[in-house]
């Protein structure tokens, strides 16, 4: 069965984006093999805010080659074919995206919200981020809050010359 695997990038504070949502912070680190990272996966699910940010930034022929997944009440199918819309984020939904065919793994993208929903689930495998050498000091933090506690695994950890530090752990079950 395939892996979901979360992935974002992070102040070293705790914030996945500034409190408006914005990301102008991220700068992209030339040492990162951005490309290697994106084979890893022929899915991403993500939450209706992730996707609209990326689509209008990228434009939605950024996400060819991938089945896209956005969870959205919202979202009308007719106004964007090129996605599956996964209406309620249920066990039994994610199991079935994670059982269809496709070699690689599911890259859940963005959003503190979808992923406390995935994590409290027991449905997150890793969580990878890429914390970022800059403290924001208020934002979008990575877990939205939630009273239950996870314990995690350190799988691997690379320090980056432009202070970036990219860890990757497995959430114990």
């Amino acid at each position: 069965m395939r892996r979901i695997r979360y992935g974002a990038a992070m102040s070293l504070d705790g914030f996945i984006a500034g409190p408006n949502g914005e990301y102008d912070w991220i700068e992209p680190d030339p040492d990162f093999d951005f490309v290697e990272l994106w084979a890893q996966f022929d899915t991403l699910l993500m939450g209706r805010r992730t996707y609209e940010v990326a689509a209008s930034r990228l434009g939605e022929s950024a996400f060819a080659g991938m089945k896209t997944v956005v969870a959205s009440r919202t979202l009308r199918a007719a106004e964007h074919p090129g996605i599956t819309l996964l209406p309620e984020v249920t066990k039994a939904g994610l199991q079935s995206l994670r059982a269809q065919p496709g070699g690689k793994d599911i890259w859940l993208m963005g959003g503190g919200e979808l992923f406390r929903t995935l994590i409290e689930l027991h449905e997150v495998d890793t969580v990878e981020l890429s914390i970022k050498p800059v403290l924001l000091g208020t934002g979008i933090p990575l877990l939205a809050p939630s009273s239950a506690r996870f314990r995690l695994k350190l799988l691997e950890n690379k320090v980056y010359r432009s202070g970036m530090v990219r860890v990757v752990y497995a959430v114990e079950r």
